[in-house]
């Protein structure tokens, strides 16, 4: 209730606000512009503020509070009052429409979901038009099916079938906690949480990943103990760092050509199959 006085409140001094002439628009647009005059651009401001209502009710239906709507226009509001340009010779209302509509539709944007939608200008296209071109096709032709409505939206905002479906889903739900009842008003009855499928794997498998992967790094290991000093430095400079050196990089630094090195990489890796195979005979039936 002390919302709704607050929100009339704001609406009836908005109301009450004097309309301004052409010629003191511009006086005042200049005095801001020419000496920073805050009084001045608070006034053009206050005899906008109307709009800001007027606007702030076409947004209504996107589930937030007036208040915060008109909020938002007022800033935008401001913005443009500070922005504008009386040399230009628009009135101020045409300038200040974009700023107040921008700013509402980033806040519809930021506070509607949880899950934040794209931030393109199709896809802000898309979220606050789809409903609108689905009503008007929907009532043109009754016999068009899902399927096509959401086509003939995609063709006419420019965004994809199914960034149209995807929206449309979006639009058609509510935001779900995780940690609500499966049932509802039934605490007991569990989490929607523990309905989820989980992608990690199985205990038995982890530990059995785990065993693997502590064999066959012993494995290694071992196999590579078999290589000499200089197979061993090109071996771990090649295949077991996580910035490759280069063959020319080796051969500089070893003082040999990079064809040698290549040759010795080659000799090495084929030490290592053997050493591996030798402990582990399955390998040799794995693909490289």
């Amino acid at each position: 209730m002390k919302n709704f006085s607050a929100d009339r409140r704001m609406i009836k001094i908005a109301m009450a606000a004097p309309y301004l002439e052409r010629q003191e628009e511009q006086e005042l647009a200049q005095a801001w512009k020419d000496k920073h005059d805050q009084e001045a651009r608070n006034k053009i401001a206050m005899s906008h503020m109307r709009l800001v209502i007027s606007m702030a009710a076409k947004f209504r239906n996107f589930g937030l509070p007036m208040s915060d709507l008109v909020q938002e226009g007022h800033l935008g509001l401001l913005e443009a009052a500070a922005r504008f340009e009386p040399s230009r010779e628009v009135r101020f209302s045409t300038y200040a429409t974009w700023w107040i509509r921008a700013s509402m539709q980033d806040y519809v944007l930021r506070n509607w979901s949880i899950v934040r939608g794209g931030t393109s200008s199709a896809q802000k296209a898309l979220f606050f038009n789809l409903r609108r071109l689905r009503a008007k096709l929907a009532q043109g032709d009754k016999h068009l099916t899902a399927q096509a409505v959401h086509q003939e939206i995609a063709t006419a905002l420019g965004v994809s079938l199914a960034d149209v479906q995807t929206m449309d889903a979006r639009l058609s739900s509510n935001d779900t906690s995780l940690q609500a009842p499966i049932s509802s008003g039934d605490s007991d009855s569990g989490e929607r949480l523990d309905m989820l499928a989980c992608d990690a794997p199985l205990p038995d498998e982890q530990v059995s990943d785990m065993i693997d992967q502590e064999r066959r790094s012993i494995w290694l290991k071992h196999a590579l103990g078999k290589l000499n000093e200089r197979e061993m430095k090109i071996i771990r400079a090649r295949r077991l760092s996580e910035d490759s050196a280069t063959l020319e990089e080796l051969g500089v630094d070893l003082g040999i050509s990079k064809e040698r090195v290549r040759q010795i990489e080659t000799r090495a890796l084929e030490k290592l199959k053997i050493a591996l195979v030798a402990q582990a005979p399955v390998l040799a039936t794995m693909p490289h």
